[in-house]
C-alpha cells in the first residue's frame, strides 16, 4: 500500500493493522485502519501495535489524516509513538490533519505534558469532530456520529469514488451507529462477546450477533468483524454474526485488505 493507487486498484481499499479488544497479543495490535482511496491515505485508530504496523504497510510513512474514535488506550495509545515516528523519524512531518472526540486532545496532552506551544500540536493537526460534523479530506468524505459507550465514541463514514465504508469505533446497542451505518457497502463492527447476554447486560459493547442485526436492519452490504476480545474464537464469532445478518461476513485479520 505504499505510493498512489495505480489505474487499475479498486476505487476504496481497507487495510486492517490491527483489530484485537482491549489489549494487543503476538501478532495482534489492537484496532487500527487504513483506508485509500484516489492516492489519499487516512488512519482509523492508533491501538498498540498499530504504529509498527502502519510503518511496515506504508514504508515510507505518507499519511493524509488520523481520525481517533475515542480517548480508551486500545484505540489511541500509539498515537505516542506516531507522534515520535512524524517529529523525530526519517518522514518528519508537521500539521497532519487529525479528528477526535471532545476531550481526547487534552487528555492524550496531558499524559505528555504537553502545553499549548509543544510540538504535539504541531505534528498533529487537531480537529475536534462531533456528531453530524462532515469533511472533505482530498476525495474522501469523512461524517462523524456518537456511538453508545463509556466515553465520548466516534463512529466514522468514509465515502469515496461512490463506495462507503462505516466503522462503529466502539458502542453498544443504540446510539448515532444505525443511522450512520445505513446502506453502507462495507460496515467494520466491533463484536466484543460472543453468545447470547442478558437486555443490557453489556450496554457499551456489541456481541457478534447484535453486530450482525444491526448490519441486516441498516441494509450494508457486507460485515467485517473487529474489536473481539482476544480469547474469543473468530470463527464462532464470524459463524454468530452470519446468521443474524443474512449476508457476507468476515473477520478483520491483521494484515488483511479488502475492497470497499
Amino acid at each position: 500500500m505504499t505510493g498512489r493507487l495505480s489505474l487499475h486498484s479498486p476505487p476504496v481499499r481497507l487495510r486492517v493493522l490491527g483489530s484485537n479488544g482491549t489489549y494487543p497479543t503476538p501478532g495482534h495490535p489492537c484496532s487500527g485502519y487504513l483506508v485509500e482511496a484516489g492516492g489519499v491515505r487516512l488512519m482509523v485508530d492508533a491501538g498498540p501495535g498499530t504504529a509498527a504496523a502502519f510503518q511496515e504497510a506504508v514504508p515510507d510513512h505518507r499519511l493524509d489524516a488520523l481520525v481517533v474514535t475515542h480517548g480508551h488506550p486500545d484505540h489511541c495509545s500509539d498515537v505516542f509513538h506516531l507522534f515520535n515516528l512524524f517529529r523525530f523519524g526519517p518522514s518528519a512531518r508537521a500539521g497532519l490533519p487529525a479528528f477526535a472526540p471532545e476531550g481526547v486532545v487534552d487528555a492524550l496532552g496531558a499524559f505528555l505534558g504537553a502545553g499549548d506551544g509543544h510540538t504535539f500540536h504541531s505534528v498533529f493537526d487537531w480537529c475536534v469532530a462531533g456528531p453530524g460534523d462532515a469533511v472533505r479530506v482530498g476525495g474522501i468524505d469523512l461524517a462523524f456520529a456518537v456511538t453508545a459507550h463509556q466515553t465520548p465514541t466516534l463512529a466514522v463514514s468514509l465515502a469515496a469514488e461512490g463506495r462507503r465504508l462505516v466503522y462503529s469505533g466502539d458502542t453498544g446497542p443504540g446510539g448515532g451507529l444505525p443511522a450512520l451505518a445505513a446502506g453502507a457497502d462495507l460496515l467494520l463492527c466491533e463484536a466484543t462477546l460472543e453468545g447470547q447476554s442478558g437486555a443490557g447486560a453489556w450496554p457499551y459493547h456489541l456481541s457478534a450477533a447484535g453486530a450482525g442485526a444491526l448490519a441486516r436492519e441498516a441494509r450494508v452490504g457486507r460485515l467485517l468483524l473487529t474489536h473481539l476480545s482476544p480469547m474469543l474464537d473468530p470463527a464462532r464469532s464470524t459463524a454468530e454474526a452470519a446468521e443474524s445478518f443474512g449476508g457476507p461476513v468476515e473477520w478483520a485479520a491483521p494484515g488483511m485488505e479488502v475492497e470497499v
